[in-house]
């Protein structure tokens, strides 16, 4: 059995899976809508399970009235993914801001040196 943020990763991990939520972004849409547009290269059934991965990945709920389906996002289900990626944002900018400050000492030492040696380079 997977635990919940490696079935939302293995959910997300299909393109199909993200175009259909893609989709779902811009609103609530039933299952012929959000089939439409991969029925050239897939089955219906094959559409239905890409949902199931998703609603048993807690990233959609799928209701039912009559003929309708209806499905739409669950921001909750993505709620796990956020906080997990959200630890290694905050490493990633630490990391650019220390390049950034290196960065600009490493250009000061070049200007210094070059103003030194009578070389100084003019930049517009």
């Amino acid at each position: 059995m997977q635990d919940a943020l490696s079935q939302t990763f293995s959910a997300l991990a299909d393109p199909t899976r993200r175009a259909m939520l893609a989709q779902l972004s811009k609103g609530e849409s039933n299952v012929s809508a959000l089939a439409k547009p991969f029925l050239k290269d897939m089955s219906l059934p094959a559409i239905t399970k890409h949902l199931k991965v998703l609603e048993n990945a807690g990233l959609i709920t799928k209701t039912r009235d009559a003929q309708w389906r209806p499905c739409k996002l669950n921001g909750d289900g993505f709620k796990d993914a956020v906080d997990w990626m959200e630890q290694y944002r905050a490493f990633w900018e630490e990391s650019f801001d220390r390049l950034d400050v290196y960065l600009k000492t490493v250009t000061a030492k070049k200007k210094a040196k070059g103003k030194k040696n009578g070389h100084a380079k003019h930049v517009k």
